[in-house]
């Protein structure tokens, strides 16, 4: 099927995956198309040659202006939970800190216990509600942590669901096992007794069941130190799963585990000093910052001009969940951290798309060229720069996933 013709296509193609872009490096095709067959992509280029190409083939036209880019790829969100954190969201911004919340019975604990008394069917049902929300909104592919569990029945019951909402949305979801998001109020015994029951208890379970073969950890003084985060994921990587961390999110420390370990990704980094992005920089973990925790927290953001300009591949991810980032828009949230840190629109279409799939291991989507899936989103107007310019208010009018039309206002 030939799709077109597009006022422009963006195809995030032959971009280096690393470093600052400025926009005069982003390749746009003028009055484009693009072929499809099954659920990859075949070619793209200028309609009209197209056309003539893959005459008599079908075609779906394009009557009004359009910019066509890849599906966005969201690599890291809480999107598995039940019940809802505005208590704890109204005392923040009455000036509230994050001790006082969790001494009144907030903070992640409260998702936890909330999280564990919700059945399998209705975890899964939140799941895809909010996947299909995403997914309407040009997020094609997204990863949904565990981590609301934090004891062996609710954690694979939480990646159960996970995969059961992986079967009834649209978008694609990698599961991530985030066991160790916290200690347990209820476990009695150190944080290297609670990491040694999840790697010796739960995480052959989630292997024999194909539940997920990644994990997560939170490195920071409210969660877990670098050293038992150092062990358990080395202990992980030997059991055959891939390391993401939650990184320097209020205190540096956790970037320096995560690229010790070759993490895929590590995640927030709003309090990395020279020190960690240097070692984030010269490595192949993915800086993962997350706007949407520093907008909920009423914190700065990441530095990620900083770590664009020393060389690091950068991610924009949502961090979605019910209590620092409630939210959820991704474009939103990666348009308002672009006007604060100055990022450009390549840097930032990139941040969602190519440069975002290394961290879920993903080598096929991201880009609109040969041979990778036919994820793709279109906006209705004829400039690409009035999708940041309008700050996340202008939302995709069509959505394709693997080639299959699934919004489309």
């Amino acid at each position: 099927m030939l799709i077109g013709p597009f006022t422009q296509i963006l195809p995030m193609s032959g971009l280096p995956l690393k470093g600052a872009l400025q926009d005069e490096q982003l390749p746009v095709i003028p009055n484009g198309g693009i072929v499809v067959e099954n659920d990859k992509i075949l070619a793209v280029g200028d309609f009209k040659s197209l056309q003539q190409e893959y005459a008599g083939h079908e075609l779906h036209w394009i009557d009004t202006p359009m910019v066509l880019m890849p599906g966005f790829i969201d690599c890291h969100t809480h999107i598995c939970f039940d019940g809802s954190r505005s208590r704890d969201y109204a005392m923040r911004i009455a000036g509230k800190s994050y001790l006082e919340i969790a001494r009144a019975g907030g903070g992640i604990w409260d998702s936890v216990t909330k999280t564990r008394v919700a059945d399998t069917v209705t975890l899964a049902e939140n799941t895809v509600a909010r996947a299909n929300r995403h997914l309407q909104e040009g997020v094609t592919t997204i990863e949904v942590k565990s981590g609301y569990g934090l004891n062996f029945e609710s954690e694979v019951k939480m990646l159960r669901a996970i995969q059961q909402a992986g079967l009834h949305t649209k978008a694609t979801l990698i599961p991530t096992c985030l066991a160790a998001h916290m200690k347990p109020r209820d476990f009695e015994g150190t944080e290297a007794e609670y990491l040694e029951v999840v790697l010796n208890e739960l995480l052959p379970v989630l292997k024999q069941e194909s539940l997920t073969n990644r994990v997560d950890i939170f490195i920071e003084e409210t969660a877990f130190s670098s050293a038992a985060a150092t062990s358990y994921l080395q202990k992980a990587a030997a059991l055959g799963f891939a390391a993401t961390v939650h990184a320097d999110q209020f205190t540096a420390g956790g970037a320096e585990v995560a690229v010790a370990v070759n993490a895929l990704s590590a995640d927030h980094l709003e309090a990395s000093t020279d020190k960690e992005i240097q070692l984030l920089a010269q490595s192949d973990t993915v800086a993962v910052v997350l706007p949407g925790a520093s907008l909920g927290l009423g914190m700065h953001y990441a530095p990620a001009r900083k770590l664009l300009n020393e060389g690091a591949c950068v991610a924009i991810a949502s961090d979605w969940n019910p209590g620092s980032a409630p939210m959820g828009d991704l474009l939103m949230q990666a348009a308002v951290m672009s006007a604060a840190e100055k990022l450009s629109s390549a840097e930032v279409f990139a941040a969602l798309t190519f440069r975002a799939a290394p961290a879920l291991q993903l080598t096929d989507v991201g880009k609109l060229s040969p041979g990778f899936v036919a994820d793709m989103q279109a906006y209705p107007t004829a400039d690409y720069r009035d999708i940041l310019y309008f700050q996340g208010k202008l939302k995709p009018s069509c959505v394709w996933k693997k080639g299959e039309i699934v919004t489309n206002l």
